[in-house]
């Protein structure tokens, strides 16, 4: 038996499910806690725990931010943990060392979510890492099941027979059918070398999104720098009287667009380097962009409970991901020689 056909182990199968079915079951909590962040329950319950803490210099406004902030965060963490969890059923090594360092923030982010499901996808994570799991997934032979009720073998207590010598007036034994031929082995089966269809309609996919997404914020963000009097007002038209019951000072929420705006430009940069990496047959572009695809893909999920036109690009994020986990896009990939 290869080492490739070696069974998955149980182990390796249940961390990877509970890693896979927790990271679902927060992005539908989260969800759910997002919609409900703006309500009077939700604002009571802030000014109440920032009452009891007055340490924290942060008033109620300031706190909603933070809360919202940290939730979509663990939303796009757990997006990318449940993609990176069935890609450590197909045997990724790569998958396994990402989703150990998404288990830190999901850990520390889900406190905000109750912390419970993150906990437990962050320890299923760590369960990779030991045990059946680590053998397998590392390519070594499995540990051997020792049974406590197993008898020990008895010795021979007499010294076994010596080898008959082989003799050279017998034949060796015939072997095929009488008089045919032996069969010629099968041919190895064909490397696939023209690019996936669905690879290019993936990658495709994000430079079309990605370079959209960072134009419009590319404008947005000339807009902010030129007259940030504009973002006021569109503030002030889509929730009159915010800014006043807030008491948000204008600098920080100006310094704030600043750093989000630069951060989702460099994010959809990245993930266009991703897509040409992926084109140009690189293994590690097509996980970085399955990653990248699917934690987009949860934040817009997320952020369209706000704005239903943000379903349009996690659709697309949606479609990415399944492209790319394609199974002729995955045999492309492991034919190594890359392609001009």
């Amino acid at each position: 038996m290869t080492e490739e056909s070696t069974p998955r182990p149980s182990h390796t199968t249940i961390a990877a499910g509970m890693v896979i079915a927790g990271s679902v079951m927060v992005v539908v909590t989260v969800g759910e806690q997002i919609a409900g962040i703006n309500s009077l329950e939700t604002r009571r319950s802030v000014e109440e725990f920032l009452a009891t803490s007055p340490g924290t210099g942060l008033d109620a406004p300031q706190a909603l931010l933070l809360l919202r902030t940290a939730l979509m965060v663990v939303a796009g963490c757990a997006t990318a943990a449940a993609i990176l969890g069935y890609h450590v059923l197909k045997r990724n090594r790569s998958a396994r060392l990402g989703l150990t360092f998404l288990a830190v923030p999901l850990f520390f982010g889900g406190l905000a979510t109750g912390g419970f499901l993150t906990s437990l996808v962050a320890a299923s994570a760590l369960l990779l890492w030991v045990g059946p799991s680590r053998a397998w997934l590392d390519r070594t032979p499995l540990p051997e099941r020792t049974s406590p009720f197993a008898q020990p073998r008895e010795t021979p207590t007499w010294p076994p027979p010596p080898p008959v010598p082989p003799r050279d007036d017998v034949p060796p034994p015939h072997t095929g059918t009488f008089g045919a031929p032996q069969p010629p082995p099968p041919p190895p089966p064909p490397t696939p070398e023209r690019r996936p269809v669905a690879l290019v309609w993936a990658c495709a996919l994000t430079w079309g999104f990605c370079g959209l997404a960072a134009a419009l914020m590319a404008a947005s963000l000339t807009l902010l720098a030129a007259d940030p009097s504009l973002v006021w007002v569109e503030i002030e038209r889509q929730n009159p009287g915010l800014l006043a019951d807030s008491q948000l000072a204008r600098d920080d929420l100006l310094r704030s667009l600043y750093v989000v705006l630069g951060v989702f430009i460099t994010w959809a940069v990245l993930a266009m380097v991703l897509g040409v990496l992926a084109y140009r047959r690189n293994r590690a572009g097509r996980i970085g962009l399955v990653v990248s695809a699917g934690a987009a893909g949860g934040l817009c999920l997320v952020a369209s409970f706000g704005s239903g036109l943000l379903l349009v690009p996690a659709l697309a994020c949606v479609a990415t991901v399944m492209l790319l986990a394609r199974a002729d896009v995955r045999a492309w990939f492991a034919a190594r020689p890359p392609l001009p």
